[in-house]
């Protein structure tokens, strides 16, 4: 299996993704929706989170399912692969992954804090650097390898 990805390309992955995702869902929330404070706990900031982590959830799910990268991932050059054969994650490991990572932020208050211990996970997992959603899929987070290999 290739070398695990190193934490910084991740976290690059992650806000490209992040922002591909957002920028267009809270455009079209905002037109949809007029404005809204996300400050203020309102029915409409309640309504663009849950939008925008069903649309990631889907997004991730369909990407990884089908190739084991995001756009960020394949940016950054890195891929999910199941831990037991660096296989794409196909089916039901992938949409597992997807939403342990995205869902949980539906819930108030506590989805956060779950959403941070998850994403912090890997900076002392050891030895494969696994975040929870990691753990749930048994997939790990490893570099590319380029074509042709």
């Amino acid at each position: 299996m290739a070398p695990l990805a190193p934490l910084p390309r991740r976290l690059l992955a992650r806000i490209i993704d992040g922002l591909l995702i957002g920028i267009p869902v809270g455009l079209v929330m905002g037109v949809l929706l007029g404005s809204y404070d996300p400050v203020n706990s309102n029915g409409r900031a309640t309504v663009v989170t849950v939008v925008g982590a069903l649309v990631y959830f889907v997004y991730e799910g369909l990407m990884l399912t089908h190739s084991g990268q995001t756009v960020g991932k394949r940016l950054m050059k890195i891929r999910v692969a199941m831990l037991n054969d660096g296989s794409v994650p196909a089916g039901q490991p992938g949409w597992a992954r997807a939403a342990v990572y995205s869902l949980p932020e539906i819930v108030p208050c506590c989805g956060f804090v779950f959403w941070l211990v998850n994403v912090l996970w890997c900076t002392w997992d050891r030895p494969y650097r696994q975040c929870l959603h990691d753990k749930v899929a048994t997939t790990v987070v490893v570099t590319a390898e380029p074509l042709g290999r």
